[in-house]
């Protein structure tokens, strides 16, 4: 959880900026590429770790209890909300069928909100077999104007109906999902632990956040290293170009699909990524040499143990030799550097009620 934040900022990137002298006149950090007004004792708002109440707890093991529920037939009863109901529909406009208004073997949970207003409630009380009209209305602000607004008429048929079955909370359960806990009290003292452990890391990542929000504010570029820029916009292209040829369309089709933008809106926001990531190298490079914070080598190792207990199973390395070849070493030894100079700022920032930030 603490690490998301420093991974997140260093994907902006391939490898760490060195090697730049600094400076420091009347209070200014300063270097040929980037200065920075303030970094040390920036204000930033405090925050409260949040209380985790028994209706916390309760609300986490009953979404934990659904995401382990199953679906079973049911045969001995109509439709019911919540209720995974199988059906064949057709829509009809003035008595002609409409396009995309017609499907067999649909499965619709009731209660989704995946069709207009009427339609779910009108499957409930339905049982297997049975077919049906229901007289609605599509909405005025419907996003096909030959509908919206309009009557129409959906002749349905229930084909199947499945309910979900959730698991009872009891000592058989915990066993299932808990390493440590034997029953439901110890389970809920468990859920209860962990919550309060997310509440703490959520309000250390906000003070990280602001901290570090609060020195881009009073960063400012100077000049960008020589096609520093250049080759990140570059990567991100590659990148582009790649998940286009994977998916079988030309480079500025899949552009104009995936982002929603063209090529020339597209280019201009990749490039103020590339700088905005630069910028953000040039300021964690600076203050980590001036304030001597380049973790020792004890430290790296440390971190890469800790990076694959939080990240391997969602990235897929199991050991460290394995993340190095995955991410790269120089990556890591940046997210780490990076980890310790947000930590820096938090420590070395004043917290304070509200922020008071200037219009600009």
């Amino acid at each position: 959880m603490k690490k998301a934040k420093v991974l997140l900022l260093a994907a902006c990137a391939v490898m760490v900026l060195g090697g730049c002298g600094s400076n420091q006149t009347k209070g200014e950090l300063k270097n040929e590429f980037v200065s920075i007004s303030q970094y040390k004792g920036v204000e930033i708002e405090k925050q409260e770790v949040k209380e985790i109440t028994d209706e916390a707890v309760d609300e986490e093991i009953n979404r934990r209890l659904e995401a382990k529920a199953t679906s079973v037939d049911v045969t001995d009863r109509a439709v019911e909300k919540g209720d995974t109901a199988n059906i064949n529909y057709v829509g009809k406009k003035d008595g002609v069928a409409f396009d995309g208004g017609s499907a067999d073997n649909h499965p619709l949970e009731i209660g989704s909100g995946a069709f207009i207003p009427g339609f779910e409630d009108g499957i409930i009380g339905h049982k297997i077999g049975e077919t049906f009209d229901l007289p609605l209305k599509f909405p005025e602000g419907y996003q096909n104007a030959d509908l919206a607004g309009k009557d129409v008429i959906f002749t349905v048929t229930i084909n199947s109906i499945q309910a979900k079955s959730i698991p009872a909370l009891d000592d058989a359960f915990v066993a299932s999902v808990s390493e440590t806990s034997k029953t439901v009290d110890e389970y809920k003292k468990e859920v209860k632990a962990e919550l309060e452990e997310n509440a703490k890391l959520s309000a250390e990542s906000a003070l990280q956040n602001a901290a570090w929000e609060a020195v881009l504010d009073n960063t400012k570029v100077i000049k960008y290293p020589e096609g520093k820029v250049e080759e990140l916009e570059e990567q991100a292209k590659e990148q582009y170009k790649q998940y286009a040829s994977m998916y079988g369309v030309e480079y500025e089709e899949f552009i104009s699909q995936y982002t929603g933008m063209d090529m020339e809106s597209f280019e201009k926001q990749n490039k103020e990524a590339a700088q905005d990531s630069v910028k953000q190298d040039l300021a964690f490079e600076l203050i980590c040499e001036k304030e001597k914070l380049t973790p020792t080598d004890e430290e790296y190792a440390q971190e890469y143990e800790k990076f694959v207990e939080q990240f391997g199973t969602m990235y897929g390395f199991t050991d460290v030799e394995t993340m190095k070849t995955q991410i790269g070493e120089e990556n890591l030894k940046k997210m780490v550097m990076q980890e310790k100079v947000v930590d820096w700022l938090v420590e070395n920032a004043k917290q304070v009620d509200e922020v008071k930030k200037e219009e600009k």
